[in-house]
């Protein structure tokens, strides 16, 4: 039978070694599982005006991008345009071309009818035009009714394909214009979505401090200095109260060059779809030269444009936490102004 022996304990020294080592062990593991399980501690509750500065900030690079996104958007119909007139044009071009190879086939079945078949309409009635104009020069060979309507063929083959060729390079672009357009329109999605986000952490009476700090006196009454521009003034005001939506060129909605563009283009002035386009329309004026209808744009990157319409005060579409209204000009960095002309 074993010998029971009397249990040893420890001493106080070693005791308290043991729990500090405890401690530290449960302190590794917590500090490992929330490096793996992804949990950390909670950032630190923001200020509503740290908010603001964060908000005003993806706000900013979220216009930056909608100006790009336009610019884009803008030169993809352009190139579906000129695809679509180059299509039609090769389509036209096929249609003559069959007319006279129906033509022709009518000649080379006569031959071939009487035991051979001109080398020159045998390249012509190819489903090879490039092997066609290899050879063209046996063209020569075809008597003088049939050489003209060769002739006329072989031109209408080449321009065919340097149509096609055109085509190809528009729809490349058209490709390249359509990626940059997703690529931008994530970029928005992703920095309003966050703005919103961070606005959800505010009360509702500090939402509307922030995103509606008071909007300028609707009252100036200074006079435009030529119809076009106080069609363009008188266009903008109507508009007020008008959501923001990027992207948007009314009439019920606008991102901010878009309200520019619808303006002058209630006066009949065709403006560029973009704020770095549109400041190099007109001429150029200095702050203090300002009159209404012109054209202010802010930030050094000329991400945002409103329509000045005297004392200080411009009309735009600022946000879409704010609908199109009057602030002052003041209220952002100033980098430009144009007169439209």
């Amino acid at each position: 039978m074993a010998a029971h022996r009397k249990p040893r304990h420890p001493s106080a020294g070693g005791g308290r070694a043991r729990k500090a080592a405890t401690l530290a062990l449960a302190l590794a593991g917590a500090a490992t599982a929330t490096a793996f399980d992804g949990t950390a501690h909670a950032a630190p509750e923001l200020t509503p005006a740290q908010v603001k500065a964060k908000v005003d900030q993806l706000y900013q690079e979220a216009e930056a991008a909608t100006e790009r996104y336009n610019g884009a958007k803008e030169q993809s119909e352009k190139a579906q345009d000129r695809l679509a007139v180059l299509q039609d044009e090769a389509a036209r071009k096929e249609e003559r071309l069959n007319s006279e190879r129906e033509a022709l086939g009518t000649v080379a079945a006569a031959q071939y009818r009487s035991g051979g078949l001109d080398p020159a309409l045998q390249l012509v009635l190819s489903d090879d035009p490039d092997a066609y104009l290899d050879g063209a020069a046996l063209a020569e060979r075809a008597g003088d009714r049939q050489s003209a309507t060769v002739t006329r063929v072989r031109k209408q083959l080449g321009e065919i394909e340097r149509l096609r060729g055109a085509a190809r390079v528009e729809l490349d672009s058209l490709t390249t214009r359509q990626a940059e357009l997703k690529r931008h329109s994530t970029t928005i999605t992703d920095k309003l979505d966050t703005a919103r986000d961070l606005l959800t952490q505010l009360t509702a009476e500090e939402r509307a401090r922030l995103t509606d700090p008071g909007a300028a006196p609707t009252t100036v009454t200074v006079a435009a200095p030529n119809a076009r521009a106080a069609a363009a003034v008188s266009y903008a005001r109507q508009k007020l109260g008008s959501p923001y939506v990027w992207g948007a060129t009314g009439p019920d909605a606008f991102d901010c060059s878009g309200l520019i563009q619808a303006a002058y283009g209630s006066a009949g002035v065709a403006l560029p779809r973009t704020t770095y386009a549109q400041i190099d329309t007109g001429q150029r004026v200095s702050r203090t030269e300002l009159r209404p209808g012109d054209l202010v744009f802010f930030y050094s990157g000329i991400s945002h444009v409103g329509l000045y319409i005297g004392d200080g005060q411009m009309i735009h579409a600022p946000n879409p936490s704010s609908p199109v209204r009057v602030a002052p000009i003041d209220q952002m960095p100033f980098a430009g102004a144009t007169r439209v002309v």
